[in-house]
């Protein structure tokens, strides 16, 4: 069975921050810069020089940016990877919209005007669909909160199961099977910071 191989982009100011970013295009700070390009030596250390047979990208400039400067060559631009949408929250922190929805998470409550953690399930389930069937190992370049709900639907878990996994900027987790049984290899592997 061939691995999945799913890298967050590197730092960015929301992310340093704790502001949900999904479709602000917020670009990577000199040190997430560096963190791509540490998590593509990285890269080259798991998969030991061979090539993937596909590489996908969230169409977001700092996941791009993280896949040029990991040293990936991205096959294609997809919009299935991008973050969760998280609608009136976005660029606002999870402290800040618990001053009027207490006990608030992406996890378990809505995002209004945005997406649910089932819809997010949703389009990683296309992912694992049209991956699974690949001749050979893939990379997926995309986001924190998208990539942990892709690895709990991977494993066959609920959405929002993927609260219980870590995944840090310009971090690989890698996905594969473990005789015949879907199983999360590595998780939020990086170059020690």
């Amino acid at each position: 069975m061939p691995h999945v191989f799913l890298l967050r982009h590197g730092e960015t100011e929301w992310s340093l921050s704790g502001q949900h970013t999904g479709r602000t295009d917020i670009p990577l700070t000199e040190r997430g810069r560096k963190l791509a390009v540490d998590a593509g030596n990285l890269w080259r250390t798991l998969h030991h020089d061979a090539s993937p047979v596909r590489v996908l990208s969230s169409p977001r400039a700092r996941a791009r940016d993280t896949a040029e400067l990991a040293g990936l060559k991205v096959d294609s631009y997809d919009e299935r990877l991008v973050e969760w949408d998280y609608g009136d929250y976005e660029g606002l922190t999870t402290p800040q919209i618990r001053e009027s929805v207490p006990d608030w998470t992406v996890w378990t409550h809505p995002c209004p005007g945005g997406e649910t953690a089932e819809q997010v399930g949703a389009r990683a389930d296309d992912v694992i669909a049209e991956v699974r069937s690949a001749d050979g190992d893939v990379v997926l370049v995309g986001h924190g909160h998208f990539s942990r709900v892709l690895m709990a639907r991977w494993i066959g878990l609920p959405a929002a199961e993927g609260v219980r996994v870590t995944m840090d900027p310009a971090s690989w987790s890698v996905l594969g099977d473990e005789r015949g049984v879907p199983s999360l290899k590595r998780v939020n592997l990086g170059v020690p910071r």
